[in-house]
């Protein structure tokens, strides 16, 4: 198992989320299979309490945060706002405060919502990566936890929508998952293990922010200089070793979209699913679209959320 996660832990997991968040659905939209000209199924992570899947890891890592350290009086954490929102959700479970540290210029809306559920917003740096630092002096500095990008305890917690959907539907031939720092994917890589299927896994990234694509290439961890791209939630600019082991391990390739590539799939969806989706909610959709090294008849994409501001969406949707 990758991650040394076993079968046990998983199922741990899934029932952890469970608990509080009901199983997201998978639907196979006639217009957009239309589109594609091949069977597709979507897994609607946008309709979760947070708008995204991060909601999945963030139950499942404090859980396990408090059961370690019952006095914990805090927890700090960096993002573009899907895993911070999902910090803040678990931590006001728990009672727990939290403080989420974004770049600046990071989603209006996304920083509302945070501090909706409870955060302490602070903006710090040009992108993830620098927020990511300054999280982790914050935490040394003021007596916090710092919450890193990548965790055993959050990929179980992600991983419960692989199981949902690999449940619901059978015989998927491949399954299209955004890469940011790698929990996803690897959610997917293992419950797809655990359940001894053929599935194919292939990992979507912005030609914009390629650090997992190159990295994948190079079969080693790779930086990129920037990370700017329109679909911010694969702007990273450095791989997690440990994520991307378990994806070269369980992976079948990694593919590239262009930020129009993304914005036409926002289009698509809306189309003909009517369903908002972020950039990297769209990515997997693009990345099939225009991946010529699909095989097989039946697909999976992981709409992994839907938290875009309102400006933004309608700037996608007014073109082409």
């Amino acid at each position: 198992m990758i991650l040394g996660l076993t079968r046990k832990q998983l199922e741990d997991g899934a029932q952890l989320v469970h608990a509080t968040v009901a199983a997201t659905p998978q639907y196979s939209w006639p217009l957009l299979n239309e589109r594609a000209g091949t069977e597709i199924w979507v897994k609607h992570e946008n309709h979760t309490p947070i708008g995204s899947f991060k909601v999945r890891g963030g139950l499942t890592l404090i859980e396990h945060l408090k059961r370690e350290h019952p006095k914990l009086a805090g927890v700090i954490s960096a993002t573009r706002g899907n895993h911070g929102q999902s910090v803040a959700f678990a931590g006001r479970r728990h009672g727990l405060p939290s403080v989420i540290v974004v770049p600046h210029g990071n989603s209006k809306e996304k920083n509302a919502a945070m501090r909706a559920w409870g955060a302490e917003l602070i903006e710090h740096g040009r992108d993830y990566d620098e927020a990511r630092e300054q999280a982790a002096k914050l935490a040394a500095e003021q007596g916090l936890h710092h919450i890193g990008p990548f965790d055993r305890n959050l990929v179980t917690g992600v991983g419960s929508y692989a199981l949902e959907l690999f449940s619901a539907v059978q015989d998927l031939d491949e399954v299209y998952v955004p890469v940011g720092c790698g929990s996803g994917i690897c959610g997917v890589i293992a419950w797809r293990d655990a359940l001894g299927l053929k599935t194919r896994v292939v990992g979507v990234v912005s030609e914009n922010a390629a650090c997992y694509a190159i990295s994948f290439a190079a079969g080693k961890p790779v930086e990129t200089k920037s990370a700017i791209t329109f679909a911010d939630g694969v702007a990273v600019r450095v791989p997690v070793p440990e994520a991307l082991e378990a994806i070269l391990a369980g992976a079948e390739r990694i593919v590239q979209v262009s930020d129009d590539e993304v914005k036409a799939a926002m289009r698509d969806l809306y189309r003909c699913t009517h369903n908002i989706a972020e950039g990297a909610g769209a990515a997997p959709l693009a990345a099939l679209l225009k991946d010529k090294g699909r095989a097989g008849k039946r697909f999976a994409v992981i709409l992994s959320g839907g938290n875009i501001d309102r400006e933004v969406y309608l700037e996608a949707l007014g073109r082409g």
